[in-house]
């Protein structure tokens, strides 16, 4: 009777994460919020949404606290993962808000050559079709706010298409 019980918690316990890892109840509104912003934009394409990964948020918060704190803005180095930045200052941004501004450069982004005229890389790691999971973190200093996003696995490979 007591390993039945175990094996249910267990069960519990993982039916609990999976649900929290694809933006269930338990999940945060900020959380939700940046999850369901990556996923309108992958959906226009048809492509699988993302999953929400509680160790790529940390691992983002942990960059995003850095960067606010050492008052920098540039990507981390050797890092295993994709990864989009955003900053603001003087104002207050929305995870909608942030998506959006990577989603813009879709205009700079050619399809059909597989080309960018400009700025795009933000958009191409958003539609990355191999990603599969992406967390986020913002953290603020004084009057500005430092977003960033990692994504695994990570996109914008050299020669290969985003989808």
């Amino acid at each position: 009777m007591a390993r039945s019980l175990r094996l249910a918690l267990v069960f519990a316990a993982a039916a609990a994460l999976s649900g929290q890892a694809r933006g269930g109840a338990g999940f945060s509104p900020f959380a939700k919020d940046m999850l369901a912003a990556h996923n309108a934009v992958r959906s226009r394409l048809k492509l699988r949404p993302l999953a929400w990964s509680d160790r790529l948020a940390d691992f983002a918060r942990d960059w995003a606290e850095t960067l606010a704190n050492q008052h920098e803005f540039f990507h981390r180095s050797r890092n295993a993962y994709g990864e989009n930045l955003f900053e603001i200052t003087g104002a207050a941004a929305t995870p909608e808000k942030v998506v959006a501004a990577w989603a813009s450069e879709s205009a700079s982004y050619d399809r059909k050559s597989n080309t960018c005229y400009g700025v795009c890389g933000h958009y191409t790691q958003i539609v990355w079709r191999d990603t599969h999971s992406v967390g986020c973190a913002m953290a603020r200093s004084l009057d500005r706010q430092v977003w960033v996003c990692n994504y695994d696995p990570p996109g914008n490979v050299v020669g290969q298409r985003p989808y």
